[in-house]
């Protein structure tokens, strides 16, 4: 079994249909703007004072508000009156659905029950396989790495899925590893297929598709991998006297390899709202 965002798991079930679901992102995401953009809107931030900001968010993982205050670009004032408009301003998906009249407001409590007894159930089953396993605290480590930095870096939010063997990756092809070697060693890896590997770059890059093609897509994985690794190493090994020293992104190995050993390997399926990726989590021998 594996875990499901609220507008996969009505979609699978049939109670809303694509369209409806795409047409309640667009709205929910239209009601729910970034700090940056609020801010622009008032005249209260230029563009490249946002994009800087942003930049040093994927380097930092700090809020946008905090950086701002720190770079004076932003006063408390400012900054309390921003999050409270941002917050008066937010809507669920389900709030949006009932809305625009994809499901009454009775059958959305319902099926919102349903939603978390099945995310519970899943995150069961993960945390079964996970716990017991060599590298297991690692992807732990990586799993909340992806939840805490996907909306910071991408404006998206992605949550674990399932474990998946190393058979069932043939269909991600777009692969970025990067490993520490030293006292240590271990590895940490995304891969997707194209479209979403266009779609992550574009998001982490601030552009559209059309200025985005295979190669930077890749690039953009990879910095990605850097930006994770690079966190992991200080949440791991940030009290420890070790030597190592971080290889860059390699994106010539497959995922199914990289995974082979299940003994030192884990393949996590994760969900986002850019699409489906995997996290390759390993130690070699």
């Amino acid at each position: 079994m594996a875990a499901k965002f609220l507008g996969q798991f009505l979609l699978e079930r049939g109670v809303i249909t694509a369209p409806q679901l795409l047409a309640a992102i667009e709205a929910q995401r239209a009601s729910n703007p970034l700090l940056g953009e609020l801010a622009m809107r008032k005249g209260w931030l230029d563009a490249a004072q946002a994009r800087r900001i942003q930049q040093r968010q994927r380097v930092e993982d700090r809020r946008f508000g905090d950086i701002a205050l720190e770079m004076g670009a932003l006063d408390q004032d400012r900054l309390d009156a921003l999050l409270e408009a941002q917050k008066a301003g937010r809507k669920m998906l389900g709030q949006v659905l009932v809305e625009q009249g994809a499901l009454d407001a009775r059958q959305l409590e319902a099926e919102i029950a349903l939603h978390r007894a099945d995310q519970e159930q899943a995150r069961h089953a993960l945390e079964s396989v996970v716990a017991g396993h060599p590298v297991g605290s690692l992807a732990t480590h990586a799993i909340d790495l992806c939840a805490r930095l996907f909306p910071r870096m991408l404006g998206s939010q992605c949550l674990p899925a399932e474990v998946l063997p190393p058979d069932e990756l043939d269909t991600w092809p777009c692969v970025a590893h990067v490993r520490i070697e030293g006292d240590r060693p271990f590895g940490i890896g995304l891969a997707t297929d194209l479209a979403g590997a266009r779609a992550l770059a574009c998001a982490l890059l601030g552009i559209t598709e059309d200025l985005c093609d295979d190669a930077l897509a890749l690039d953009a994985l990879g910095e990605m991998v850097n930006v994770l690794m690079g966190y992991l190493v200080r949440d791991v090994m940030a009290d420890d006297d070790v030597a190592y020293r971080a290889l860059p992104p390699d994106m010539s190995v497959p995922a199914a390899t990289l995974a082979a050993d299940r003994e030192r390997s884990l393949a996590i399926g994760m969900g986002s709202q850019l699409g489906a990726f995997v996290l390759l989590v390993d130690r070699p021998a």
